[in-house]
């Protein structure tokens, strides 16, 4: 959460996002301007973490680009991984190489185009050089195609020290070498599982306890599932797991999802215990009111097992004992 919401600056909202326009608006690239020596610790420590989630098989709910995922995988990137995250600013490049189709010429051409020498666009935004000196390198007419294919060379190599201490931390947990082997897809499902909670999945991994599978409690609660928003359910996980996400593989589900029934006063809300991946369900007088009570849960209750309790229970009472609870 931190990452995707500029608290920590190693990620940046692809330009497409902030343009509005095209494919991955909601995807995120490394920030290519990160690149001091404390930056490029935390792109290790993020390349730990993706490693990890690799090999405990706990996904992390992180929304990088396609054209990450390619590059953690060292697939040599193209004019169409770049299109796919900054529309905008290819269509500006096709538009300075065809630029004679527009009836522009070489005496009118500093009229239309308001660059003057070899710097272009960002990923964030900034202008730089696209090659040493670039500052001083006139662009003219003439060299506009040298301009153009300058100008993508960047954008297509300017996250590959951001990559490349990603990859490292990676390196530390997993065989770093095999990433070749995987399709960027891979990739991206082993270290963010998949994207899309499934009610089936969970139905396959389900354990009844105090409740059995024909109980009407039970047929609510899967119906109830099944009517919510696929967001509606990554909150759900949330709630009793404390993840967003489910492994790609449902034999990666260390966990069996419990439900349980307690004895509580009708039409209370539920509750959910994190470690144990176990939902509690007090009795329902119907299953619109469970639905309700749920959806009030999931969107109010974002403590994992009331941590923030438990701490100032701690300070309040610092000789109190298990059984205090």
């Amino acid at each position: 959460k931190e990452l995707e919401t500029g608290i920590v600056d190693l990620l940046i909202p692809s330009p497409n996002a902030t343009a509005e326009v095209g494919y991955n608006r909601d995807r995120f690239l490394f920030n290519p301007s990160a690149c001091l020596d404390e930056h490029l610790m935390q792109f290790k420590f993020l390349g730990i973490l993706m490693g990890v989630a690799i090999r405990t098989k706990k996904p992390l709910d992180l929304h990088l680009a396609p054209m990450v995922w390619k590059q953690l995988c060292c697939i040599p990137l193209i004019l169409e991984d770049l299109e796919e995250v900054d529309l905008l600013y290819v269509q500006t490049l096709n538009s300075i190489l065809h630029i004679e189709d527009s009836g522009i010429t070489e005496e009118n051409f500093h009229e239309m185009i308001p660059l003057d020498s070899f710097v272009g666009q960002s990923a964030d935004g900034k202008m730089v050089p696209i090659i040493p000196g670039g500052n001083s390198i006139p662009l003219t007419f003439s060299n506009r195609k040298e301009y153009v294919e300058r100008a993508i060379e960047y954008r297509l190599h300017e996250m590959d020290r951001q990559v490349a201490a990603v990859r490292e931390g990676m390196s530390w947990i997993v065989p770093v070498p095999l990433l070749s082997l995987l399709t960027a897809k891979q990739l991206e499902q082993m270290v963010c599982g998949m994207p899309e909670i499934s009610v089936e999945v969970l139905k396959k991994v389900v354990r009844y306890r105090e409740v059995d599978e024909q109980h009407q409690l039970v047929q609510w609660f899967w119906h109830t599932l099944e009517e919510f928003s696929n967001e509606e359910r990554v909150l759900f996980m949330r709630f009793v797991s404390g993840r967003s996400r489910l492994p790609a593989n449902t034999a990666d589900i260390s966990q069996r999802f419990q439900i349980m029934k307690v004895d509580r006063p009708y039409d209370s809300l539920p509750t959910s215990q994190t470690c144990f991946f176990q939902l509690r369900l007090p009795p329902y007088s119907g299953q619109l009111i469970m639905a309700e009570r749920l959806r009030y849960a999931i969107n109010n209750c974002r403590s994992i097992d009331m941590d923030n309790y438990m701490l100032s229970r701690n300070v309040d009472n610092a000789e109190g004992s298990d059984t205090d609870y």
